[in-house]
C-alpha cells in the first residue's frame, strides 16, 4: 500500500481546520495515511483526526530557534527513514521546513514533497525582519521541493520568479463547502429574533482575536459613526476568540459603544451567522487566502475588507464589496454608503455568491488530486 505523510505544525487549528478532506481522497485513493504534528488541544485526549491512520505527535514550535524544533527534526528524520513515504505534504512554515530538511534522503529514493505554503511572510509591504528571517531559508529550502503549491495570486507570481522548486502551482486555497455556506431566508429571520436584532443593521467579522486580524479598526470606525443618523440602527457581531478579548472588549468601553459590540466566541453557525448580517468586514493586516472572507461571500455577503494580498484575489472594489484604507474614517464611510443602498449590498452578495463558487471545495480537491496522481 502506497503512503502519504501529512506533516503541520499543530493538528487542531491547522489540520483538522483545512486538511481532513484530503485525508479523506487519499484515503480513498488507496494511501496509508500518517499525520505529524503537535497535539495543541487543551485536553490531549481530544486530538482523534479521521481518515489519519497513523499519527506521530512532533514536539514543533512556531518559533524556528526554539529548542524543540531540533527534536522535532530528529523525530521526523527517524519517521521518514523508516516508513520509505510516496508522497509527504508539508504545511505550515517551520512544519515544513523541518520536513523538507529531513526528507532529503527520501527524496533521492524516490519520495515526493509537495509545500503547501498558506501565504509567504515576506510579501508586498511586509517588515523588513520577515524578509530577512524567511526568505532566505524559504529560497534555499525550495531546492527541496518537488512541487510548491501556491494559495494566490501574489505569492504565485512570486515563487514562479524567485523561488527554485521543480514546480510551482497556483491552487485557490483549500477549498470551502460552498453547499453547506447559502443564504437561508429562514435562518437570517431565527437568529435575528434569537439576537433581538429584528430591524438592525448588523456587521459581522470572524476570525480570531488577535492583532493581525485588526478587529480594533472596525471599533474605531463604529465610534466615528456615533453621531451619525445610521448608528441607532447599527450592531456588529465578532465570532472569534483570542488573547485580545478582554483589551478589545477595554476598547469599546472606552469608546462607549459596548451595546453595539457583542463578542460571540468560536461558533460554528457560520451560515447562520452569515444569513443574519448584512455586512462582512474583514480588516486583517496579512492574509494568504482567506477561508472567513470565501465563507461570507458563499452566504451571499458583500464585504469590506482591507486591500491586501489574498482579499484582493476574492473582492473586486465596487463589484462584489468595499476595498478600504485601514482607516477607521474611510471604513465608516465604506459602512454608510452600503448602508443607504440596500441595491447595491444585494446585487453585491449576488456577485460574492458567483465569486465563491470558484472556490467549491469540489473544485479544489480534483486539481489536488491530479497533482497526487501525477505524482504517484
Amino acid at each position: 500500500m502506497k503512503k502519504v505523510l501529512f506533516a503541520a505544525t499543530v493538528v487542531r487549528t491547522h489540520i483538522m481546520q483545512f486538511h481532513i478532506p484530503y485525508l479523506k481522497m487519499l484515503k480513498e485513493m488507496g494511501y496509508e495515511t500518517f499525520v505529524a504534528a503537535r497535539n495543541d488541544y487543551a485536553d490531549p485526549a481530544e486530538c482523534i483526526i479521521p481518515y489519519c491512520d497513523h499519527y506521530i505527535d512532533i514536539p514543533f514550535e512556531r518559533n524556528p530557534l526554539k529548542p524543540a524544533n531540533r527534536e522535532a527534526l530528529e523525530q521526523l528524520r527517524e519517521l521518514i527513514d523508516r516508513e520509505h513515504f510516496d508522497l509527504i505534504h508539508c504545511h505550515t512554515p517551520v512544519g515544513a521546513m523541518l520536513t523538507r530538511i529531513a526528507a532529503r534522503n527520501a527524496r533521492k529514493q524516490g519520495t515526493t514533497v509537495i509545500y503547501t505554503v498558506h501565504g509567504l511572510h515576506f510579501y508586498k509591504g511586509a517588515p523588513l525582519i520577515n524578509w530577512l528571517a524567511y526568505y532566505p531559508v524559504e529560497k534555499h529550502l525550495s531546492r527541496d521541493t518537488d512541487v510548491l503549491i501556491t494559495i494566490n495570486k501574489e505569492d504565485y507570481e512570486f515563487a514562479r520568479t524567485h523561488m527554485n522548486a521543480k514546480e510551482t502551482l497556483y491552487v485557490p486555497g483549500v477549498g470551502i463547502d460552498t453547499e453547506r455556506l447559502q443564504f437561508s431566508p429562514e435562518s437570517r429571520r431565527k437568529l435575528r429574533e434569537e439576537l433581538g436584532m429584528q430591524d438592525d443593521f448588523i456587521l459581522l467579522s470572524i476570525g480570531e482575536l488577535i492583532k493581525r486580524k485588526n478587529h480594533r479598526t472596525v471599533l474605531d470606525a463604529i465610534a466615528e459613526l456615533k453621531n451619525d443618523e445610521i448608528y441607532p440602527r447599527l450592531q456588529y457581531l465578532i465570532s472569534g476568540s483570542g488573547v485580545l478579548q478582554d483589551e478589545l472588549k477595554e476598547h469599546c468601553r472606552s469608546l462607549e459603544i459596548e451595546d453595539k459590540v457583542h463578542f460571540l466566541g468560536y461558533r460554528h453557525d457560520i451560515p447562520e451567522l452569515c444569513s443574519a448580517s448584512d455586512l462582512f468586514l474583514f480588516m486583517s493586516l496579512q492574509e494568504g487566502l482567506p477561508v472567513a472572507l470565501m465563507e461570507a461571500m458563499s452566504c451571499s455577503l458583500p464585504a469590506v475588507c482591507t486591500a491586501i494580498r489574498g482579499n484582493t484575489d476574492l473582492v473586486e472594489d465596487g463589484i462584489n464589496g468595499r476595498l478600504s484604507a485601514n482607516d477607521p474614517r474611510k471604513l465608516a464611510e465604506s459602512i454608510k454608503e452600503l448602508y443607504l443602498s440596500p441595491q447595491t449590498r444585494t446585487a453585491m452578495g449576488e456577485q460574492s455568491r458567483r465569486k465563491a463558487l470558484d472556490y467549491d471545495q469540489a473544485k479544489i480537491l480534483d486539481q489536488v488530486r491530479e497533482i497526487y496522481l501525477r505524482h504517484s
